[in-house]
């Protein structure tokens, strides 16, 4: 290894004499990403709310502490001649580790926390030919400490020190192979693992840290190919390719996960590929030389796995070939999903208490601090963790009041569930089933007739008159039988509801169902499984179904103590067509009443990734007409509850959606003063976790500070009672908001309206619009397909 004299400010000497941790000269700041944008209101005075009792909780976070406050300085470096591989260039710039110091290095870019010169040359020589290779490093400037990159390079720092633990990588988070638990009756492996994410947080940085779990069949993909032949001898190879394709698959012999692109039906392991070394091998001499591996299947296919950019820069060959007996699936089928014992066996395992999650998180941490190779790596960049978790903030709000019919009133109580308290007290609105058709095979009939008595008792019992219905019975429960009685219903009645008696929950069966009742001859419709008509708690089954009939009819079962202003709140979410890859369902519901339980709906198809603020703005301008149709004036406040938003998505629906709905009501409402809009974000999939004395707090938790995003308007809610596992709050970003609100009314306002899903006498995640929306793009994308008949759009006939 050479090092050269010439650099832009003197010899080798001169230039190690000036590496340190000085300031730089003019401070030529790199401006932050676009993803790190400031979505926080400028009106905003204080995103601290002070209603309900003050806590302390803690979080599932560790303080990143740095014993100076360093600048992160960011380099470019080139190769003369140049070189490929990723690998290489970092080879020929470690020589230099002892001048340069601590720095992350990613082929192109370094980074470092001391500060060299403006421009510097140094020499390596390339072992491979004996080349000498110059390379160039040029300042490009230093970081502000708000750039993500600057915390990206803190994750680079840990995904280090995550690697320093002997933890594999699968996909991209960490899993420790040692402590994989095997669940022998399914033929699977647990693997468990940490997931870990740096970031700025409102006073400091902090590292959340997530227990995650990983499934691993011991199942090769030669075995699914079997599988599949045994099932379709002629289609076999669609099928194979069907269930492949976009799989992760791990290789054992070099513990490396790849995802499948494509199968090869025209390779196998006799297929020869030529080395570096322009030998030409077979792939079964390849794997019997290099890891001793004798394939004992000739005729299977190859798997084609198509590697990252980055993979590609780092030398390695754009297509790589496995061989599917070498290669173990991962995840969960769908098949394994619907697998009720399965579940329950994998979530003895996943469902970790908070005390046993506080726990591991701690061992985490002490396995982090206790390794003297890591100790080494953060102490280079003056670094440590630090050993507890961090305490949190927060208010418990009071137990909401739920509005029955009559003026009545019942407390949610402490655990947000009212069920009980629905029983025999009338409903909020109620509507009335006078006209409607059972369809069910002849041999349910009797139990239908008991079944159908005790659900006019339940009904009856809240206020709800229910009739007789006309039952019409069918000769078997294939899809086209279905459809057709709903036919020959449609054209000799006109039914308020159809209640159709299926005998399994076929997909095909509902689709069906749901196409003919929701697009081709719209009404009212509830599937309802034949094994349910003899359940042993068929009187609570009864009062649900009720409930649900009242809902699709235009009635509503409950309220809750709401403001008296023309307030309008909408959810919106997206659901991906499972047949279609390239096609989204975009579902909007807009309220259409004081008491915020009518609802407007609407439901288009879009390209994946196209833009959605066009299709947002035309449907809430039809929601809000709708409004003023219904009310005779125009709502005075908008709230919308955007669901189905990726971190990546938050600068488009900042600058754009937001902008474009902004567009759109201020022509409607001619003076912009007219509206106050609040636009909040909602991110159900969230990694913090939240823990009060070792065990969930309860719901109506706030929490506004601590672990929050300065650039922010944001907050966590825990809106439901978890008895099992740890209970995981929904986070909420408010980007633009004109309605004059306190983050305290903002707060309770969302968390209010987690009461308000009519499908569940309790709170959910997430409020009500969102779960409704949520719920209506799923109908959509994954059964019907199309967009629902207009006639619809003002009931709830997706619960």
């Amino acid at each position: 290894m050479e090092v050269s004299g010439e650099t832009s400010g003197g010899d080798a000497a001169a230039l190690s004499s000036q590496l340190g941790r000085g300031a730089m000269r003019g401070r030529r700041m790199i401006p932050s990403t676009p993803e790190n944008i400031q979505t926080r209101p400028e009106n905003l005075i204080t995103k601290q709310g002070n209603t309900g009792s003050n806590v302390m909780l803690q979080a599932n976070y560790f303080k990143l502490l740095a014993t100076t406050d360093w600048c992160l300085y960011q380099y470019r470096v080139d190769f003369a001649p140049e070189e490929d591989r990723t690998a290489v260039r970092k080879g020929l710039l470690k020589l230099h580790r002892e001048i340069l110091g601590a720095y992350v290095f990613d082929g192109t870019v370094m980074y470092s926390s001391r500060r060299l010169q403006d421009k510097m040359e140094i020499w390596s020589r390339r072992t491979s030919d004996e080349h000498k290779i110059r390379i160039t490093i040029r300042l490009v400037g230093e970081m502000e400490k708000v750039d993500q990159r600057y915390l990206q390079f803190f994750n680079i720092i840990m995904r280090k020190c995550l690697a320093l633990l002997n933890l594999q990588l699968v996909g991209r988070d960490y899993f420790d192979a040692h402590s994989k638990v095997e669940v022998r009756d399914f033929r699977l492996e647990l693997w468990p693992g940490y997931l870990t994410s740096i970031r700025q947080h409102e006073k400091s940085i902090l590292m959340c840290a997530e227990i995650i779990h990983k499934v691993m069949r011991q199942q090769t993909l030669l075995d699914i190919l079997n599988d599949c032949y045994k099932q379709d001898k002629l289609d076999y190879k669609t099928s194979f390719e069907n269930q492949v394709i976009g799989l992760v698959v791990l290789t054992d012999y070099n513990n490396n996960t790849y995802r499948i692109s494509d199968v090869d039906f025209d390779s196998s392991p006799d297929s020869t590929f030529q080395l570096r070394t322009g030998e030409k091998i077979s792939y079964r001499e390849y794997y019997r030389n290099k890891y001793q591996i004798s394939i004992t299947n000739a005729s299977q296919p190859m798997l084609v796995t198509r590697l990252k950019p980055r993979e590609r820069r780092a030398g390695q060959a754009e297509l790589v070939y496995l061989v599917p007996e070498l290669c173990r699936a991962t995840g969960l089928t769908d098949a394994m999903r619907d697998n009720f014992h399965l579940m329950r066996t994998l979530a003895e395992y996943t469902r970790v208490s908070p005390a046993a999650r506080i726990d591991k998180l701690m061992v985490f941490n002490r396995r982090l601090r206790g390794n003297p190779s890591i100790v080494r790596e953060l102490d280079e960049w003056n670094l440590h963790l630090d050993e507890k978790l961090v305490d949190v903030p927060a208010r418990f709000l009071q137990p909401e009041k739920i509005v029955l019919g009559s003026g009545r009133t019942v407390s949610a109580g402490q655990f947000a569930d009212w069920t009980r308290e629905l029983h025999n007290k009338p409903l909020y609105n109620i509507a009335r089933l006078t006209n409607w058709v059972v369809i069910c095979m002849g041999r349910m009939r009797r139990d239908v007739e008991r079944f159908i008595q005790t659900l006019k008792e339940s009904a009856s019992g809240m206020g709800f008159r229910i009739d007789n219905p006309r039952l019409w019975d069918i000769v078997d429960d294939r899809s086209n039988t279905y459809s057709d009685t709903l036919e020959r219903v449609m054209s000799t009645s006109n039914p308020e509801l159809i209640f159709c008696v299926v005998s399994n929950n076929r997909a095909d069966r509902y689709s069906a169902i749901k196409k003919k009742c929701t697009h081709d001859r719209p009404v009212a419709s509830q599937v309802f499984l034949a094994k349910n008509l003899t359940n042993k708690g068929i009187r609570s089954i009864a009062t649900k179904v009720a409930i649900q009939l009242n809902c699709k009819l235009g009635g509503a079962p409950w309220s809750v103590e709401l403001p008296p202003i023309n307030l309008m709140v909408v959810g919106y979410d997206v659901c991906h067509d499972p047949a279609d890859k390239s096609r989204d369902f975009g579902a909007m519901v807009a309220s259409l009443d004081r008491s915020l339980t009518r609802y407007y709906s609407a439901v288009a198809a879009h390209t994946t990734g196209e833009e959605l603020s066009d299709e947002f703005g035309e449907s809430l301008e039809k929601a809000v007409l709708c409004y003023r149709q219904v009310n005779k004036i125009l709502p005075s406040h908008i709230v919308i509850y955007r669901d189905g938003v990726g971190e990546g998505q938050v600068p488009y629906v900042y600058k754009h959606e937001v902008d474009d709905i902004k567009a759109k009501l201020n022509k409607l409402y001619g003076d912009p003063s007219t509206i106050k809009l609040a636009f909040v974000i909602v991110t159900k999939r969230i990694n913090t976790r939240l823990f009060y004395n070792q065990n969930n707090p309860p719901p109506g938790t706030v929490v506004d500070d601590i672990v929050t995003n300065p650039l922010r308007y944001d907050f966590f809610i825990v809106s439901q009672s978890v008895r099992q596992g740890t209970v995981t709050p929904c986070a909420y970003n408010v980007i633009a908001d004109s309605t004059g609100w306190k983050a305290d009314q903002m707060q309770r306002m969302t968390y209010k309206l987690c009461h308000m899903y009519y499908n569940w006498s309790g709170t959910v995640r997430v409020p009500a619009p969102c779960q409704y929306a949520h719920k209506l793009a799923f109908l959509v994308a994954q059964f019907v397909r199309r967009p629902p008949s207009a006639r619809m759009q003002s009931l709830l006939y997706y619960l």
